[in-house]
C-alpha cells in the first residue's frame, strides 16, 4: 500500500523570531519547520519565500457580513440627529438595506476582501430580531458554507433591535442557534433594552441551552457601561463559562480613570472575559495595554466595513493593527508586537481556533509579506503579500488565486 504523503516546502522563510527557516507542510499543517539549508539542489516543487516574513493568517474577530455595501452602490453615511444613537443607527441600517444588493453578493464581496488581506478566521454577527426573522442568517450560512474550504467562520446570531424591546427575538435566536449559528449575541442591555438582568438572562440562559459561546455588543459609555461589564463578568464566572464569553467594544472602559480601570481589568480577567475592540475614530475605547498588562484577552475586528455606521473599512487586518497601536500610542517594538497580537494570536485564543501559529503541527494557514520583522510590517502594512490556506495560495496582493465553486 502506498503511504507517500503530499508534501509542500518553503524555503527560506523569515519568522517572527528572526531565524530564517525552511517550512514543510503535509496534510494541511506544518511538518517541519528547520533552519533554512541553502541547498543547491531544492526539493522538487519547492516554493522559495526569498526572506520574506511569514506569520500566521489574520483573525478577524467582529465583523458584521449581512450589512456591509462594500461592492455595492455608494451609500452616503446619514448623521444622527443628536450624537451617537444606536435606535438611529438601526433604522437608517434597515432603510439601507431595503435598496441594497443582495446580501449573499455582499457577503461574498466582503469575504474574498478580507481573505485577499490575508484572514482565514473571522467572526461575523448576523442580524436576528423579529421582524427580519431567520432570512439574514440563513443566508450567510449559506454563504459560509460555500466558502468553507477558504475561510473557517463563526457565526453570532445578533438581536440588532434588541431582545425585550422586540417581542419575539428571543425565540428567534434560539432558532438561529438550532440552525447552524455558533454564538449568542446581545445588545446594549441598560440603554437598549433598559432591563440588564432581563437581557442578560435571555443571553446567558440560550448560551446554557445550547453549549454556545457569548459575544455582547456594548456601547454604552461611563460607570453605566462599566456596571454591564461587571454584571457580564459575574454571571460568566458564577456560569463557569470562562474563556466563552466576549464584551465587544466596551466602549466605557475608556472612560474611567486609571485606578477604576484597574480594579475592573482584574475583574474581567479573573472572569476569563476577553475584550473586542477595533480602536474606533471617534469613540473611546478599551485601554489596550493596560487590560493585557492585567491579563485580559483583547483582540480586534473590523466591526463595518461600508455599512450604515460608518463608510470606512479596508478588510486588513493588519491595517488594523497600525490602526490600533497609533490610537494607543505604541511606539517601542514590544509595543508593536502587541498591536500585531491584537489581531492574531489573541484573536485565536478569543475564537477558540485549534492550531493556530506557525508551529509543527499548527495549520498551515499564513501569509508571507516583504518586511523584515513584525514591527516593520505593523507600521508599513505592506500590501504585496501572498495568502496561504492548508498550505495553498489562495491570494496574492490583495486578489483572490483561488475562489470557492
Amino acid at each position: 500500500m502506498d503511504c507517500t504523503v503530499d508534501q509542500t516546502h518553503y524555503l527560506n522563510a523569515r519568522l517572527a523570531d528572526g531565524m530564517v527557516a525552511d517550512l514543510t507542510v503535509a496534510d494541511g499543517r506544518f511538518s517541519a519547520i528547520v533552519p533554512a539549508a541553502n541547498t543547491v539542489t531544492p526539493p522538487s516543487g519547492a516554493i522559495d519565500l526569498a526572506g520574506q516574513l511569514v506569520l500566521p493568517a489574520f483573525v478577524e474577530g467582529h465583523i458584521h457580513l449581512d450589512t456591509s455595501f462594500y461592492g455595492d452602490a455608494w451609500r452616503p453615511h446619514i448623521p444622527c440627529t443628536n450624537g451617537f444613537d444606536v435606535r438611529e443607527r438601526v433604522a437608517f441600517q434597515m432603510r439601507n438595506l431595503e435598496q441594497a444588493a443582495p446580501m449573499a453578493e455582499r457577503a461574498r464581496n466582503q469575504l474574498e476582501l478580507c481573505v485577499g488581506n490575508g484572514s482565514l478566521s473571522m467572526r461575523s454577527h448576523v442580524m436576528v430580531d423579529a421582524a427580519v426573522g431567520l432570512k439574514h442568517v440563513e443566508t450567510i450560512l449559506g454563504v459560509r458554507e460555500k466558502y468553507r474550504d477558504l475561510i473557517d467562520i463563526q457565526l453570532v446570531a445578533f438581536p440588532q433591535s434588541g431582545i425585550l424591546s422586540s417581542p419575539g427575538t428571543a425565540e428567534v435566536l434560539d432558532e438561529a442557534l438550532k440552525l447552524g449559528c455558533d454564538l449568542i449575541g446581545g445588545l446594549d442591555p441598560a440603554s437598549f433594552d433598559r432591563d440588564v438582568k432581563g437581557h442578560l438572562d435571555v443571553v446567558f440562559g440560550l448560551a446554557e441551552k445550547h453549549g454556545a459561546g457569548v459575544d455582547i455588543h456594548l456601547h454604552d459609555r461611563d460607570t453605566l457601561g462599566l456596571f454591564e461589564i461587571e454584571e457580564i463578568a459575574a454571571r460568566t464566572k458564577a456560569l463557569s463559562m470562562q474563556g466563552n464569553v466576549v464584551i465587544s467594544h466596551a466602549y466605557g472602559l475608556g472612560d474611567i480613570s486609571a485606578d477604576t480601570l484597574a480594579g475592573a481589568a482584574e475583574r474581567i480577567a479573573a472572569a476569563g472575559v476577553a475584550i473586542m475592540t477595533n480602536a474606533p475614530g471617534d469613540h473611546p475605547f478599551p485601554p489596550v495595554a493596560a487590560l493585557r498588562k492585567a491579563g485580559v484577552t483583547v483582540f480586534a475586528g473590523s466591526d463595518n466595513i461600508r455599512d450604515s455606521w460608518w463608510p470606512y473599512g479596508d478588510g486588513d487586518m493588519l491595517n488594523r493593527a497600525n490602526m490600533i497601536g497609533y490610537r494607543s500610542g505604541f511606539y517601542e517594538d514590544w509595543e508593536l508586537e502587541a498591536a500585531y497580537d491584537v489581531v492574531s494570536h489573541a484573536g485565536a485564543k478569543a475564537l477558540g481556533l485549534e492550531g493556530y501559529g506557525i508551529a509543527v503541527g499548527a495549520r498551515a494557514d499564513f501569509v508571507t509579506l516583504k518586511a523584515d520583522h513584525v514591527p516593520e510590517a505593523v507600521v508599513a502594512v505592506p500590501k504585496e503579500r501572498t495568502v496561504y490556506r492548508a498550505g495553498r495560495e489562495v491570494a496574492r496582493s490583495g486578489r483572490m488565486s483561488a475562489r470557492s465553486d
